[in-house]
């Protein structure tokens, strides 16, 4: 019995796997100097920033008051390096892909360094707010023991870091990164925020699995949401081409001190007012006035 020849076969499909015509769309041609940014890079950059923004309880565990300085100065050293490449190859990769200005043509490194520059000035201020979100997560649940616990096991405080990092460098018009950063927090906690949403202090999710909050989202103080909540859009108009029309706002805005239960679902551009309860298992697509309670009716 001969031996099975396979070579043809993995022939062919190479042949056809480096047609042109069939990657169209979906390949990225390597230039020098100009590599797409890193996820594993990434990866260690938001490590890094979640160790300066809770210190102790991320990175470093030996760190203590007489050394927090010198820890945080090795790790915003670190960060400023690693961030600047990453931005940097994000910026290549928005003139290519999406026609970005570049910054009236400054060289990307340039570029790259004053955001990289901007964005940890803005840490101070992520922390702050940071700070909220772990008060409203205790406050919130009578089965936290303590902040620690919040800042460790919580799957919010994960999420909610990524999407306040990601924004910062969103506001800051990095392409690409943001959205990457907080899809890692997709990943890591089934929690999905797009970079892009308005989000305000004391946030917070309690289980968290599941939650989808869109790109133009609005989102005001002291909100609370349950696992399974989705703040989505109810349409989007197209171009005379038949392709969605970019930067028209299509999602909810929640104002402060909203409550939306488990597995409601919340569309379009309409507004939930002030102290509205929005119940479990919901879809609505009008606006709510403010301290409403709206619950499913009994049959």
């Amino acid at each position: 019995m001969s031996p099975f020849d396979y070579t043809p076969i993995l022939t062919q499909a190479v042949d056809e796997l480096s047609d042109s015509l069939s990657y169209q769309g979906l390949f990225h041609q390597y230039k020098d100097g100009e590599p797409l940014p890193s996820g594993k890079t990434l990866h260690h950059i938001v490590e890094l920033a979640r160790a300066i923004l809770f210190p102790g309880y991320f990175g470093n565990p030996d760190i203590n008051s007489r050394t927090i300085n010198y820890h945080i100065g090795v790790n915003i050293e670190e960060l400023f390096g690693l961030l600047t490449e990453q931005i940097q190859a994000g910026l290549c990769f928005g003139v290519e892909n999406n026609g970005l200005d570049n910054n009236e043509n400054e060289p990307c490194r340039e570029s790259a360094t004053r955001l990289a520059a901007q964005f940890i000035s803005r840490l101070p201020s992520i922390r702050h707010t940071l700070a909220t979100d772990v008060e409203a997560a205790y406050y919130g649940d009578p089965a936290a023991t303590c902040f620690g616990e919040i800042i460790c096991c919580y799957p919010i405080i994960r999420a909610i870091t990524n999407y306040r990092i990601a924004h910062e460098l969103y506001m800051l018009n990095v392409p690409l990164i943001p959205r990457i950063i907080t899809e890692m927090a997709h990943s890591e906690t089934g929690i999905d925020i797009h970079p892009g949403a308005q989000i305000g202090h004391h946030f917070t999710i309690d289980h968290g699995t599941g939650v989808v909050i869109g790109a133009t989202c609005i989102i005001g103080n002291h909100v609370k949401l349950y696992q399974g909540v989705t703040l989505g859009a109810k349409s989007f108009p197209l171009d005379e081409q038949g392709n969605p029309i970019k930067g028209i706002p299509r999602h909810p805005i929640l104002e402060d001190e909203v409550i939306v239960y488990s597995n409601a679902t919340i569309l379009g551009r309409i507004t939930i007012g002030r102290g509205a309860i929005i119940g479990g298992n919901i879809w609505v697509t009008e606006s709510v006035a403010p301290g409403m309670r709206i619950v499913q009716r009994k049959e």
